[in-house]
C-alpha cells in the first residue's frame, strides 16, 4: 500500500502535504493534552508494532503492495485518530528514508490513506458498532473496514495521479486487502484483548472522560 516516489505528480503531493500538516497540527494539540508518562510508552510500542506489520509486503500488480496496516488498532486503543496520525507519520518517514519503502514526496498521500482514513474509519466503525454486535466483534469489523477502505483510498490517489486505471486499482487493492483485512481483524482483536486483560487502564475507553462516549 506504500506509494513510491514518482507515482504521484508533485503538485498533487503538495496537496497531500497540506492535509498532513493540518492533521499534524491538530494531532500535536491532542498529544499535549493526552500523552503522559503512561501513554507515551504505549504510543512507542504501538509504533513498533505498526512498523513490523507494515514491513511484511505482499506484491500487488501495477507497482504497489499490500500489507497489514494497524490504523484501527491505534485509533481504538487511544480513542483518537490523532494518535495514528503521529505514529504513521513517524513510521512511514523512517521506512521511506531507511528502507526505501514508500517515498518522501508521497509521504502525505501515504499517511492520508493509512494513518488518517484508516484510523477514522476504524475508530468510528468501532464506536458505531460495539453496542449492537459487542466489543470484540466490533473491533474485528472496524479493523477489516479500515484496511479495505485504506486500500481503496490508495487506489483513488493512484487513479487521480493517472498511474493506473481506477477500475483495476480498486479490483486489485480492495480484493487483496479484503483477505488481508481478515488477518488484521484477528490481530487487532488479540492485541486489544491482551491490553484489556493485563493493562485495562491503558485503554482510553476505560477512562472516565470517554465513558459516556458512543
Amino acid at each position: 500500500m506504500h506509494i513510491p516516489d514518482g507515482f504521484i505528480p508533485l503538485w498533487q503531493c503538495a496537496i497531500y502535504y497540506v492535509i498532513l500538516i493540518v492533521a499534524l497540527y491538530f494531532s500535536g494539540k491532542w498529544a499535549k493534552k493526552n500523552l503522559n508518562e503512561k501513554t507515551v510508552p504505549l504510543l512507542a510500542v504501538l509504533a513498533a508494532v505498526i512498523f513490523v506489520i507494515m514491513s511484511v509486503n505482499i506484491p500487488i500488480p501495477f507497482g504497489t503492495s499490500g500489507h497489514l496496516v494497524g490504523g484501527a488498532l491505534v485509533a481504538i486503543v487511544f480513542f483518537a485518530p490523532e494518535a495514528a496520525v503521529i505514529i504513521f507519520t513517524i513510521v512511514l518517514l523512517i521506512q521511506a528514508l531507511l528502507f526505501g519503502d514508500g517515498g518522501i514526496t508521497v509521504l502525505g498521500a501515504n499517511v492520508l490513506n493509512m494513518g488518517i482514513v484508516g484510523s477514522i474509519v476504524g475508530l468510528y466503525s468501532f464506536k458505531g458498532l460495539r453496542k449492537f454486535v459487542g466489543k470484540y466483534l466490533a473491533i474485528g469489523i472496524a479493523a477489516w473496514l479500515a484496511t479495505v477502505i485504506s486500500a481503496i483510498a490508495c487506489a483513488l490517489e493512484m487513479a487521480i495521479a493517472g498511474t493506473f486505471p481506477l477500475g483495476l486499482g480498486l479490483l486489485f487493492m480492495a480484493l487483496y486487502h479484503a483477505f488481508i483485512g481478515i488477518i488484521e481483524a484477528v490481530i487487532t482483536i488479540i492485541i486489544i484483548g491482551a491490553i484489556e486483560k493485563f493493562r485495562p487502564d491503558l485503554l482510553a475507553w476505560n477512562k472516565p472522560k470517554v465513558e459516556g462516549d458512543v
